[in-house]
């Protein structure tokens, strides 16, 4: 994970999507690029101006080795409190591409069950918003949840719902958010 700025030349063209608004776009090879956040395994870059982020997979283009979702595997029996960990543990890997901080100490999740569908096989269902209704990004932010919830060892559906009750607030952020952010 790092928070510090890095300049590069795009080695190849690469897909992306514009930050807020999560239209797809394609950066062009021989662009100059800043990565201004590298989290959760992806890139938030600025171009001309303009931010964009970037998949993992996709790293290769900034210099980097690609990466892609990691499953999550655990040892020992597949329980209902193995999972909800394993899941807690993913949404905290996710990231609004414009604030360095997860989608759980941002205070965006709002809940997370889980519910078994037969023995050691399970539904995880999340609840959680977005720091301002007309996000762009909140489609993506969700799908990117749902992609790594589904990666956990015995869950076999997930789903996650964008919610606007209660509204957020600066108050859900995590203490030590507050903290990182400056806003102690």
């Amino acid at each position: 994970m790092s928070y510090t700025r890095q300049d590069v030349i795009v080695s190849r063209d690469c897909p992306a999507v514009t930050v807020p608004y999560g239209s797809p776009v394609t950066i062009e090879k021989g662009c100059e690029a800043t990565i201004t956040q590298q989290l959760g395994g992806t890139y938030t870059v600025l171009v001309q101006g303009n931010l964009y982020r970037v998949e993992g997979a996709d790293g290769d283009a900034l210099g980097f080795e690609p990466t892609e979702t990691v499953v999550h595997v655990h040892d020992g029996p597949v329980t209902s409190d193995a999972v909800k960990d394993a899941a807690w543990s993913l949404l905290s890997t996710c990231y609004d591409p414009e604030i360095p901080v997860d989608i759980v100490n941002l205070g965006l999740v709002y809940s997370c069950n889980v519910i078994p569908l037969a023995p050691e096989r399970f539904r995880v269902e999340v609840e959680m918003t977005l720091t301002a209704p007309g996000c762009g990004m909140g489609t993506m932010i969700a799908d990117e949840a749902r992609d790594k919830l589904l990666s956990i060892h015995g869950v076999d559906e997930a789903k996650v719902d964008l919610v606007w009750d209660p509204p957020w607030s600066r108050d859900m952020i995590s203490e030590p958010a507050r903290l990182q952010l400056g806003l102690l």
